[in-house]
């Protein structure tokens, strides 16, 4: 079994100077959900996402050799200009891998870094961001040590875990399971592992994503998550959730979508009735978010045609169903969920193969 200990390097020169690396990093989208976790980023019950295509980050890292210190040295720049309140969560990262990535204190990091949608657009972007933010530090880490395509990628997904839970969901191509599982002997709650095998139907899967609220949200994911610690309904969530993969991991393999819809809609539902029953309580979705799901059930029942919803910690509804039919429900989408965007907004998105490296 790998442990955490698998991922502290043997001692290395810091033989480089300087240098340049840039990775591209998807979101994804949660089908069985995580909410709740152990310390130290640990997921209080598996989930499985599909990771998407256009939606992603694009993280360039320049470093150089600096004197030998106790502290950190770098600058952080969104889209091209100083962004200094991003800097703590960056620091905080930092001080997290620092075992795990010797050279941190030996070299100034100007990051640059910059996402292919819209900052205000509700899309989560921690989730791509540290997947490249950590790829771009296992590409500098590389130049010190020999690391094999397995443990590089698998680390990659282990620290970015530490920055972002779901982030180790974005390192690799769909759908990726984080959380130990009886049925899957490769899942780890340290890292994100792709399925080896789904079926044709769910290649190229499409993710409409209906942008009905793109302010900040009201309760923070942070703050969602450790409300689970003392949740009435907790216990059985995590049950459930261990349940529904089962389901879902059979699923990818026979292509059953009518199980996949069942399956997907209650995750997204489980999802926010958990928030619903917290304490204290909260309601991310908003009227038009209700408004979407019930026209899409009314539609799906009348045309047969396979799509459903899911929604992550807000109030926009990701629309999904196989490319095949993507004629129809765009028309759909044009004619009756349009009017429930904000502002008419919505991204087009399908399933993808992971990060790429750029330099």
């Amino acid at each position: 079994m790998v442990s955490e200990q698998n991922f502290i390097p043997a001692s290395y020169a810091f033989s480089v100077e300087s240098g340049k690396v840039c990775w591209e990093a998807p979101s994804n989208i949660a089908l069985v959900k995580y909410w709740g976790k152990k310390d130290n980023q640990i997921p209080a019950n598996p989930s499985v996402s599909f990771t998407l295509s256009q939606c992603k980050t694009i993280t360039e890292i320049s470093f150089s050799k600096k004197e030998y210190t106790d502290d950190f040295s770098f600058d952080f720049l969104f889209e091209g200009k100083s962004k200094e309140d991003f800097k703590p969560k960056i620091e905080q990262f930092f001080k997290r891998i620092k075992k795990y990535l010797p050279f941190l204190e030996a070299y100034h990091f100007v990051i640059n870094s910059q996402n292919t949608f819209p900052h205000s657009s509700g899309i989560a972007s921690s989730a791509s961001a540290m997947a490249a933010l950590s790829l771009c530090l296992m590409s500098i880490e590389r130049l010190f040590t020999e690391i094999s395509e397995d443990l590089f990628y698998r680390k990659a997904s282990f620290l970015a875990r530490l920055g972002s839970g779901s982030a180790c969901r974005s390192v690799k191509g769909n759908p990726v399971v984080w959380g130990a599982h009886k049925e899957f002997n490769e899942s780890s709650d340290l890292y994100g592992v792709e399925l080896p095998e789904i079926h044709e139907i769910f290649k190229n899967y499409q993710d409409t994503i209906l942008l009905v609220d793109i302010g900040a949200k009201e309760v923070s994911s942070s703050i969602g998550h450790n409300l689970m610690h003392n949740h009435p309904y907790a216990t059985r969530r995590f049950e459930q959730a261990h349940e529904n993969l089962s389901t879902m991991l059979s699923v990818f393999q026979s292509g059953d979508l009518n199980k996949f819809i069942e399956i997907t809609e209650s995750e997204a539902l489980t999802l926010h009735s958990m928030m619903m029953t917290s304490s204290p309580y909260f309601i991310l979705m908003k009227p038009n978010t209700l408004q979407i799901i019930n026209h899409i059930w009314e539609y799906r029942k009348r045309t047969g045609v396979p799509v459903c919803f899911t929604l992550d910690a807000g109030a926009n509804v990701h629309v999904l169903y196989p490319e095949s039919y993507i004629t129809q429900v765009m028309e759909f989408i044009q004619n009756s969920l349009i009017k429930f965007c904000h502002n008419g907004q919505f991204i087009a998105d399908q399933t993808g193969n992971g990060a790429v490296k750029k330099l």
